[in-house]
């Protein structure tokens, strides 16, 4: 179920979202936050919360805050609180959490989403409430002990930054295309990895359901999901199981719940607490966190350029439609390949530079699984394979093949693989017309039957004779002027 309104109904979402953010030790003591350590090897005596320890803030952590919000127009605070926030749970060794409540670190701001595909896409801003500095806890192992419960303290302490939307979102749709633009925006800043199956970016999803210009409804939180794929899921089996409890007469019950993937279901935790369950008050370990307009203005000359900014480059200076910019923006990676890929092939080469980047090295890239980053063929090296295509060296479907070989390692690694190829193989495009005219010559002669089917007013006879010709050729004629000279000649 993806629309705003369901038989009658109105959806509304908000998403919290903990991103885990890339410094190299925990938020209040210098334990490593590294992935895949051995349970417990990695926390330290203020991990445990062994008696007399005190907890010292990461700058690096505090750094990240003012980053996120910078890049979302929001409020950095001046000054910030810690608090404790009370509850007892088994990975939780000091029985409360170190969060921030009443005076977080960023105040406000907002991200535009994009929903649907190409030029059908809608775009939408969504309010942010706040985000907020605090440590994770540890992790319960179940699995492992028969009857038993296990618990790894590595996690416990590592840095999260928790962004709260406002109830703005309407469908599993918009959840799942806010929570790509964050994702992609906190990777993009440099402050988390977003992975998602290490648990570095989760969500957690507020749902209700309402009459059209009715109060809110009573909301359920789905907790702790890790892919894009389950929030949308989960969204729309809690939408369907809330408006058919509402419409049997039942009522909605405050609740965490959690998603079940096997089941495609939600389950109920526990009933849900509010603030005042937690007890929030000022950690006296921890002074007020000060940040001055020095120390924003120091971290805003090292942001990037942001996604919305350089989308709108894009399309000013490239003349990329809004659809290519975007596509090309969707990561700081493919972005940056992007641009090395034009100042190799210079600005008059941007559109096909864009057209081989999203599709053929997309495509490549795809199909053997890897990451951007991991691809053998260099921007440099893709924006001079390009510069050929323009400058009439070779054809597309040449440079298809040159491609492949500069992919295979062929060529050597640098700029100019494409060119050492060509010239290695054979592969420069003939463009003289008397070579290709005299060619085509040999072609209509020994095909007549084509010929006759062509002045008969059969234009499929047509393509047989260019690609003839171009067999003829070895794929080393200029396409336009074969068919041009073809053309020209049967007429």
């Amino acid at each position: 179920m993806n629309q705003g309104a369901a038989g009658g109904w109105e959806v509304v979402i908000g998403i919290e979202t903990h991103a885990q953010l890339a410094t190299q030790s925990k938020i209040f003591s210098g334990a490593s936050i590294a992935f895949g350590a051995e349970p417990n090897v990695q926390a330290c005596a203020v991990d445990l919360a062994l008696p007399g320890v005190l907890p010292v803030l990461n700058r690096g952590a505090v750094e990240c805050a003012i980053r996120f919000g910078l890049a979302v127009g929001a409020e950095v605070a001046a000054h910030s609180v810690f608090a404790r926030k009370n509850y007892f749970y088994p990975d939780l060794p000091k029985g409360y959490q170190i969060s921030q409540f009443e005076e977080p670190v960023v105040k406000g701001g907002q991200l535009t989403i994009r929903v649907g595909e190409g030029d059908k896409a809608t775009e939408k801003t969504i309010r942010l409430t706040r985000a907020h500095l605090e440590e994770d806890a540890g992790k319960s192992l179940h699995e492992d002990f028969h009857g038993k419960t296990g618990i790894d303290l590595n996690r416990a302490g590592t840095p999260l930054l928790e962004i709260v939307s406002e109830p703005d979102l309407s469908s599993s749709a918009e959840a799942v295309a806010y929570a790509r633009a964050l994702h992609a925006l906190v990777r993009w800043i440099g402050i988390c990895d977003g992975n998602m199956q290490e648990g570095s970016f989760r969500c957690d999803a507020n749902v209700s359901v309402r009459r059209p210009g009715a109060p809110l409804g009573t909301r359920r939180e789905i907790k702790n999901l890790n892919s894009f794929r389950f929030l949308q899921q989960a969204i729309d089996y809690e939408v369907r199981w809330q408006i058919e409890t509402l419409e049997d007469g039942g009522r909605i019950q405050q609740a965490t719940v959690l998603f079940d993937p096997d089941s495609g279901e939600t389950r109920t935790m526990r009933t849900k607490e509010d603030a005042h369950d937690y007890r929030y008050f000022p950690d006296p370990d921890l002074l007020p966190l000060v940040i001055g307009s020095d120390w924003i203005e120091r971290v805003r000359g090292e942001m990037p350029e942001l996604p919305d900014a350089k989308r709108a480059r894009f399309m000013a200076d490239y003349g990329l439609s809004a659809y290519d910019a975007t596509t090309l923006t969707a990561s700081l990676e493919v972005a940056n390949y992007y641009e090395a890929a034009v100042a190799a092939a210079g600005a008059a080469a941007a559109k096909p530079c864009a057209n081989w980047v999203m599709v053929d090295l997309a495509a490549r890239i795809n199909r053997e699984g890897i990451d951007f980053a991991a691809a053998p063929v260099s921007a440099q090296q893709l924006g001079r394979l390009v510069a050929r295509i323009v400058d009439n060296t070779i054809s597309n479907n040449i440079a298809k093949k040159v491609f492949e070989a500069i992919w295979a390692g062929e060529g050597g690694s640098g700029e100019d693989a494409a060119d050492r190829i060509i010239e290695a193989q054979g592969l420069k495009q003939i463009t003289d017309t008397g070579a290709i005219e005299a060619l085509i010559d040999g072609v209509l002669a020994a095909n007549p039957a084509m010929v006759a089917e062509f002045r008969a007013g059969k234009e499929k006879a047509f393509n047989a004779l260019v690609g003839q010709a171009m067999k003829a050729t070895k794929g080393k004629a200029n396409p336009q002027q074969v068919n041009q000279l073809l053309r020209s000649k049967l007429q």
